[in-house]
């Protein structure tokens, strides 16, 4: 499985971003997919995750209100709209796919370990 992000950029405090993670080689589909994020010197971190058929999400604390994740089964791709940006937001954001089954609540896939597969990452900078 392939996993390639895109979208990300230099942007101003208040701003908004919108995150692709178009995944191949596999099928999407049979995925939880999740977005985590690596600030400089810091540990990489859970930021949302969804279930496979999309009716479940779940946050972390400190983008809830101002991030939505939602995915595209048919075109094999998961956003991550990001609204209200911080410049505590700046990090390098990656998606990750898991196939695991541990049930269809999103909540149950918050950790690294929970992912098989990686993209790239896409570096989101905001400026103050």
């Amino acid at each position: 499985v392939q996993l390639v992000e895109s979208g990300g950029g230099l942007v101003q405090a208040g701003d908004s971003l919108r995150l692709s993670c178009a995944a191949s080689g596999g099928t999407f589909s049979s995925y939880t997919m999740g977005w985590f994020r690596q600030a400089a010197g810091k540990e990489r971190e859970f930021v949302t995750t969804i279930s496979r058929s999309a009716s479940s999400t779940y946050y972390a604390d400190f983008v809830k209100g101002r991030f939505t994740i939602s995915r595209d089964n048919a075109k094999n791709t998961v956003y991550l709209q990001m609204n209200s940006l911080k410049p505590e937001d700046t990090a390098v954001y990656y998606c990750a796919a898991s196939t695991p089954w541990k049930g269809g609540s999103a909540y149950y896939y918050r950790a690294l370990g929970d992912y098989d597969y990686w993209g790239q990452g896409t570096q989101v900078t905001v400026s103050s």
